[in-house]
């Protein structure tokens, strides 16, 4: 798909690999190329979950520093939303997606995984948000995901300081879902989203929607926005074949429609 990301896609389930070696690091052509290949997911009916994966070494160490050296603050300006909606179009992938961490996901590539639905961490990888010691702070999510995950106590703690945690203390905050062996992490991805590929896909999408929007809400908004997803779902093949099976006492067969 591009030169550094790529989309595979095998049995429902789609991977978008970083491919920018030695580290992963999220130049400006990586970003566009994320949001191309979370479009992609997004609208491919074949993929029914998605994989960020860095590789066997590491997931994404962050951002291209080099491109900061020079640039200046009007420059910034006018590419501070694009950085940002890059890493959002993962986030809105209507679709179960999980991280699978190698190595380090430092700044922009913790950023990444932070705009998954779910985290897979390699026992030897490292996370955090060292923006701070550049003099800056998070710009692609980092200030906002991190606190709606881990509470805005211990994201103040990881952005403050700008030190990195490993998978134990990731796991034990939630930044982290799992922890495997690093030679692991993939299947052990695949392997979490492995069921939602034959489950009720309009149903996940009205899940991740309302789970997500109603995070950005009062909770009256969130209520009525729930019920405006649960009512749609009456009109879904799925819904059908899911109470029919249950009366009928078997497993049912979704279709994703």
């Amino acid at each position: 798909m591009g030169e550094f990301v790529r989309l595979e896609v095998t049995d429902g389930i789609g991977t978008i690999r970083l491919e920018r070696p030695p580290m992963n690091a999220l130049n400006t052509q990586v970003q566009e190329e994320l949001r191309s290949a979370a479009h992609a997911a997004s609208t491919d009916d074949q993929v029914r979950a998605v994989v960020v994966f860095g590789g066997e070494k590491v997931f994404a160490a962050g951002a291209d520093i080099t491109e900061f050296t020079t640039v200046t603050y009007q420059e910034m300006v006018a590419r501070a939303g694009a950085l940002s909606s890059a890493f959002d179009a993962v986030a809105r992938i209507p679709k179960p997606v999980a991280a699978a961490i190698t190595g380090y996901a430092l700044g922009g590539g913790c950023e990444l995984a932070l705009a998954c639905d779910f985290r897979v961490v390699a026992d030897d990888a490292k996370l955090g948000q060292p923006e701070i010691r550049l003099g800056i702070i998070p710009g692609a999510g980092g200030t906002q995901r991190l606190a709606r995950l881990v509470g805005p106590a211990k994201a103040k703690d990881l952005i403050f300081s700008g030190r990195m945690v490993d998978a134990e203390e990731a796991l034990r905050i939630g930044l982290a879902d799992r922890v495997a062996p690093a030679a692991d992490v993939y299947s052990t991805a695949l392997a979490l989203l492995r069921p939602y590929t034959t489950g009720p896909a309009l149903a996940l999408r009205a899940a991740k929607e309302a789970i997500d929007g109603g995070l950005s809400v009062d909770l009256a908004s969130g209520l009525a926005l729930e019920s405006h997803l649960f009512a749609g779902l009456f009109a879904t093949d799925d819904r059908v074949e899911g109470t029919t099976a249950f009366v009928e006492k078997r497993k049912p067969k979704f279709t994703g429609r």
